[in-house]
């Protein structure tokens, strides 16, 4: 990992909205964090606590409330209608999704053309972008609805890696997966975003993936980050007893897993 300037700094960012009939609800509250070149991160909480929401503050996709969030140095303004700016470019994101992140309407190749045409690099083309998440070269001539879940997911990884991110983020991209390809495609992920120089944002419920893939992990809890640190710290001495009870659940297999501390 890097030591140098972070790539992105979050500052107490907060992002709140109206609510039907009156009121206002936090869904992001005073977060802080930063990340560094060539390190994948860690979010973790249950569902609703604002993972999803702080992705897209990141992305642009949602607008702060106060707080701020820099990536480069250049300040992450909500996109609104306007063509995302070339300076925001290198934040990529593969969502939860995978029926829905595709365009339907579109081949493959065209889809990751597009986004291989926002990389002057030219390090990837479309087949061995295909051929680094496990498809085959003729995946790029058929549509989405001719893939399974797992391999739409792969597409997708392909395509934000096409544009040639420095922070690629991972918004429950293992969620709607059966638990065999949920390891492989968390691993898939890292192993590919350091290879291309990027850094990642891993966006999960489940501590037990993120263990195997993530340098630090930060633990989200209605809005707040309650306690951050190295993986391993995280595991085997948590602090917090938020963090303790997510450990806590994770199923224990023939007496082994067996978690430090809680």
């Amino acid at each position: 990992m890097n030591t140098g300037e972070p790539l992105l700094t979050l500052t107490d960012v907060e992002c709140e909205y109206k609510l039907n009939g009156g009121g206002r609800f936090r869904a992001v509250n005073g977060v802080s964090l930063e990340l560094g070149e060539s390190e994948v991160l860690g979010l973790v909480g249950e569902s609703g606590c604002g993972k999803s929401t702080l992705a897209k503050l990141i992305c642009g996709l949602e607008k702060t409330s106060e707080g701020s969030i820099e990536y480069q140095g250049n300040q992450v303004k909500p996109l609104g209608f306007k063509k995302r700016s070339a300076a925001m470019m290198g934040i990529q994101m593969v969502f939860q999704n995978p029926y829905a992140s595709l365009n339907p309407r579109r081949k493959i190749r065209a889809q990751i053309e597009d986004a291989l045409a926002l990389d002057p690099s030219g390090r990837w083309n479309v087949e061995a972008l295909l051929d680094a998440v496990d498809l085959p070269a003729n995946a790029a001539d058929r549509y989405p609805h001719a893939f399974s879940g797992g391999q739409r997911q792969r597409v997708a990884i392909a395509r934000a890696l096409a544009a040639g991110p420095k922070v690629l983020i991972g918004d429950e991209p293992i969620a709607s997966l059966d638990a065999f390809l949920q390891s492989r495609i968390a691993k898939l992920m890292r192993d590919l975003a350091i290879e291309s120089g990027a850094s990642m944002i891993f966006i999960s419920h489940d501590l037990s993936v993120v263990r195997e893939i993530a340098d630090r992990v930060a633990v989200m809890e209605a809005g707040k980050i309650v306690e951050s640190g190295p993986t391993e710290t995280i595991w085997n001495t948590p602090a917090h007893p938020y963090t303790k009870r997510l450990l806590g659940a994770i199923p224990i297999v023939d007496g082994k897993g067996v978690i430090p501390g809680v």
